[in-house]
C-alpha cells in the first residue's frame, strides 16, 4: 500500500504512523469480510481517506481508526509495542467505547447517544471520526441485511446528520441526508431527482444571464472569482414541499449562485472584496433586505462565514446570491479542521478552536439556547420520520412498525404464535396492556397465555397489515369451525323438519339478518346466537312471500365504455416551434394522466413519448438523452378525454371487498376497464389488478384515497 500516494500531505513521520497502524490492522483483521466478501480491512481504509481527504485530519487521527478496527474485534491485539502516540491510544480507547454502545443501551435518543459519546471520550476528535465511520457505512449500505440497514439508516438520520450538522460538517450532512432520502422515501426521491435534472439546463442559463451585466465591472476592478450553483439537497427540497404544501415548481431557493472569490487570505482584504461584490450585485438587481445574512462580520460558532442576500432579475425570478472567497467556501464546505490543511501546513491554532467548538457542541443539547449553532438552524434539522416507530425487542433487536403501533402489534411482527397469546407486555421495564401505543425507541417485551385467544376487539387495536390479517386469519378459522358446527346442526333440523333451504331463500334470510356472510350465519346458529327455530321461521316466511329479486344493471355494473383517445388539446408542446406537428403518445410503462408532473421524450418512430417524473425509466432517459427530452405541459383546464391507468390493490380475503372497491370508482368520474383478482391463500388476501378510465389525477386521488380508507383494504399502489 502506497500511503505517500494516499496521505501526500503527511509528512515522514506521519506516514509512519499510519504504515504502522494499517500493518496492524490489516494483520488482525486478514480473515474477516464484509457483507459484499470483500475484506473487512477496506472499510477501516475507506474511512481514513475521509478522514484526511474530506474532513483534513491529522496523521494520529487516521492510525486512531486503523488500530480501533483492529482492536475492537481483537482486544488482545498488540498496539502498545508500537509506541505511538498517547493522543492515539485515547482517541482508540474513545472510540472502543462507543462502538459498544448497543441500540437497546441508547433507545435511539440523540442526547443521550451524545452524552455518552461525551462521557466516553477525552478527545473531541473521535466525534469526528464517528460521523465519518458512519458516512462510509452509509456509502456502502446496500451491502448489509434488510434489517441492519433500517437501523442504520434511522441512527444516521437521529443521530449523525444532526451531529455533522453542528460541527459544521456540510457536505457530509448533506450527502447522508441524500442516502437517507433515497432509502426512507424512494418514489419522492426519483421525483425530485429527476426534476432537478430535467431543470439543469435551466439554472445554468438563468446563471449565464445573472452575470452578463456584471463581468464588466467586477473586471475592471481585477476581481478575479469563480461562480457556481449551488442546488439544494432533495431533502431540503422536499421538507420545503411538505412545509409550504406547494409542488417543486413551488419552491423559490431550489438553488443558489455562489461567488468564490481568488484573493489573498488577509481577512480585511476577504472582507472589503466580498463586501464590493455585494455592492455591484444590489446596485444592479433589487434585493430583498430582510433576506441578507451577514456571516462575514459575525461568522457562526463553527466558523462559517458568507455574505447572503436575495436578488430579483429582469423576469421577477428571485435568485439566492453567496459571496465569499476561496478559504471560506473551502471552510463552509469541509469544516474549520479542513483549514490546517489549506496550504499543507497545520495551523494549530486553529485546529484547537475547532475542537474546542466541538467539545463545545457536543456538550450542548442539540437545538438548545446553549448549543452554539442553535440560532443558525433554520429548520434545517430533520424530525423524526411520522409513518413508522422504530422499537426493539430485549436482546436489541430493530423492528419497524407503522405509527400508532401497539404492544399486540409487536407481538404479531415478532411471530404470529407470540401475536395470537398476547396478554401485555413490557415496554422500558413496565408492565402494560396490549393496546399500549408505542414509541420509537422503546425496548418491548411480550407477556403470553395458553388460553387467551384473538377476539374481534384485536381489530381495533391493531394498525399493522400483518397482525390484521393474522387476526382475521385465526378469528375466520374459528369461525369455520363453528360454522361448520351450525351448519350440521341445522341440516340435521331440517331433515326432521322436512324441509330445504335453497340458495334464493338464504339471500332472502342474510337480508333480514346482520351477518356479512354465510359463513358468519352459520357460525351464530353454531354458537345458539341465532336459534335454530327462528330460522325455521324465516324459511317458512321466506318460501311463502312474493319477493321478486331484480337483476343488478349490469350497464351500471359493468362500467365499461370505450376508450377516448386523448385529444390534441389536453397537452402543448412548449419552446419547440418546430415540431408542434409531432405525435405524442403517453408511455404504457408509467401510464401518465392529465395533471401529473411529465416530460417528454422524442422517440425515433413513434413521436414524443409523455413519462411521469416518477417514471421508473425517467432517470435513465434523463442521464442518457437530455437532448432528447422534450418540456411539456398540460392545457390549463382539463378536457373531456379520458387517460387510462393500472392500480394494484391488496385487501383481506373478504368477498364483499370486491364489491365496495368497484362501488368507489364508479361513484367517481371514472369507469372500469380491467378488473383481475387472484387469491393469495398464504397472505389470506386478495390480490387485485385493475385498469380504469380517469379525466385527471385529481379524480384518481379521490378514487385512491377512498379505496385506502375501506377497512379490508391493505395497500393500493398505482402501476
Amino acid at each position: 500500500m502506497d500511503f505517500e500516494k494516499l496521505f501526500p500531505r503527511y509528512d515522514s513521520k506521519g506516514i509512519e504512523t499510519v504504515t504502522s497502524a494499517y500493518a496492524i490492522a490489516e494483520e488482525a483483521l486478514k480473515d474477516m469480510k464484509r457483507g459484499n466478501g470483500a475484506l473487512f480491512i477496506e472499510h477501516p481504509l475507506e474511512v481514513a481517506k475521509i478522514v484526511y481527504e474530506e474532513i483534513g485530519l491529522s496523521a494520529e487521527c487516521v492510525a486512531a481508526v486503523f488500530l480501533h478496527e483492529a482492536t475492537r474485534f481483537f482486544p488482545e491485539t498488540d498496539i502498545a509495542s508500537a509506541k505511538f502516540s498517547q493522543d492515539v491510544y485515547t482517541m482508540v480507547d474513545g472510540l472502543n467505547k462507543i462502538s459498544t454502545i448497543k441500540p437497546k443501551d441508547t433507545k435511539l435518543e440523540a442526547e443521550n447517544y451524545k452524552k455518552l459519546i461525551v462521557s466516553y471520550s477525552k478527545d473531541p476528535r473521535v466525534t469526528v471520526i464517528k460521523i465519518a465511520d458512519r458516512l462510509e457505512v452509509m456509502r456502502s449500505l446496500e451491502m448489509f441485511p434488510k434489517s441492519s440497514r433500517e437501523r442504520k439508516v434511522l441512527e444516521t438520520m437521529m443521530l449523525y446528520i444532526p451531529l455533522a450538522h453542528q460541527l459544521g460538517l456540510y457536505n457530509i450532512k448533506s450527502e447522508m441526508e441524500d442516502i437517507y432520502f433515497r432509502h426512507a422515501e424512494p418514489e419522492q426521491y426519483r421525483l425530485i431527482t429527476n426534476k432537478l435534472k430535467s431543470t439543469e439546463k435551466d439554472r445554468q442559463k438563468l446563471m449565464t444571464q445573472f452575470i452578463e451585466p456584471l463581468k464588466q465591472r467586477l473586471s475592471d476592478e481585477g476581481i478575479k472569482y469563480k461562480l457556481k450553483v449551488r442546488t439544494k439537497t432533495a431533502l431540503s427540497i422536499y421538507k420545503k414541499m411538505q412545509k409550504q404544501k406547494v409542488p417543486f415548481e413551488g419552491v423559490f431557493d431550489v438553488f443558489a449562485i455562489r461567488f468564490i472569490i481568488d484573493c489573498e487570505e488577509e481577512r480585511a482584504i476577504e472582507h472589503a472584496l466580498c463586501w464590493k461584490v455585494f455592492s455591484y450585485v444590489t446596485e444592479e438587481y433589487e434585493s430583498d433586505t430582510k433576506r441578507l445574512r451577514d456571516w462575514i462580520s459575525n461568522p457562526k460558532p463553527n466558523g462559517y462565514e458568507s455574505l447572503h442576500i436575495t436578488v430579483k432579475n429582469r423576469e421577477g425570478s428571485f435568485i439566492e446570491v453567496q459571496i465569499r472567497t476561496k478559504r471560506m467556501d473551502d471552510m463552509a464546505e469541509s469544516g474549520l479542521a479542513s483549514h490546517w490543511s489549506y496550504k499543507g501546513i497545520r495551523h494549530e491554532e486553529t485546529l484547537t478552536q475547532w475542537l474546542t467548538a466541538v467539545r463545545r457542541a457536543l456538550e450542548s443539547p442539540l437545538g438548545s439556547e446553549t448549543d452554539p449553532m442553535a440560532a443558525y438552524y433554520e429548520d434545517e434539522l430533520m424530525s423524526m420520520p411520522t409513518k413508522e416507530v422504530f422499537v426493539f425487542t430485549p436482546s436489541g433487536e430493530l423492528r419497524k412498525l407503522p405509527a400508532g403501533a401497539t404492544v399486540l402489534d409487536f407481538a404479531f411482527d415478532i411471530h404470529t404464535n407470540l401475536g395470537v397469546k398476547c396478554t401485555g407486555g413490557k415496554v422500558n421495564g413496565k408492565a402494560v396492556k396490549i393496546n399500549e401505543k408505542l414509541k420509537t425507541g422503546d425496548v418491548v417485551e411480550i407477556m403470553s397465555g395458553k388460553n387467551q385467544k384473538p377476539s374481534q376487539d384485536w381489530l381495533n387495536i391493531v394498525v399493522s397489515t400483518k397482525a390484521r390479517n393474522k387476526i382475521r386469519q385465526k378469528l375466520s378459522e374459528a369461525e369455520f369451525k363453528k360454522a361448520a358446527d351450525g351448519k350440521e346442526l341445522l341440516a340435521r333440523r331440517l331433515k326432521n323438519w322436512k324441509m330445504e333451504l335453497d340458495d334464493e331463500t338464504m339471500a332472502t334470510i342474510m337480508k333480514k339478518l346482520p351477518y356479512k356472510t354465510i359463513n358468519a350465519f352459520y357460525a351464530a346458529v353454531g354458537e345458539g346466537e341465532l336459534d335454530v327455530t327462528d330460522v325455521k321461521n324465516m324459511i317458512l316466511e321466506a318460501q311463502n312471500s312474493e319477493v321478486q329479486f331484480q337483476e343488478p344493471d349490469k350497464k351500471q355494473s359493468s362500467g365499461m365504455q370505450s376508450r377516448q383517445k386523448a385529444g390534441g388539446d389536453d397537452i402543448l408542446v412548449i419552446d419547440a416551434k418546430n415540431v408542434r406537428g409531432i405525435d405524442y403518445k403517453m408511455a404504457r410503462c408509467c401510464n401518465p394522466i392529465y395533471g401529473d408532473d411529465v416530460f417528454g421524450f422524442v422517440t425515433r418512430t413513434e413521436g414524443i413519448k409523455i413519462h411521469r417524473m416518477t417514471c421508473p425509466n425517467a432517470a435513465r432517459l434523463l442521464d442518457t438523452y437530455p437532448y432528447r427530452i422534450q418540456k411539456v405541459k398540460w392545457s390549463e383546464s382539463p378536457s373531456t378525454s379520458n387517460f387510462q391507468t393500472g392500480l394494484r390493490v391488496t385487501a383481506a380475503l373478504e368477498p364483499y371487498v370486491i364489491n365496495e372497491i368497484m362501488d368507489i370508482v364508479n361513484s367517481f368520474r371514472a369507469s372500469i376497464r380491467m378488473f383481475n383478482v387472484t387469491e393469495n391463500e398464504r397472505q389470506s388476501t386478495y390480490e387485485i389488478s385493475m385498469k380504469i378510465a380517469v379525466p385527471s389525477n385529481l379524480e384518481l386521488d379521490k378514487v385512491i384515497s377512498q379505496i385506502r380508507n375501506l377497512r379490508n383494504v391493505i395497500k393500493i399502489t398505482r402501476m
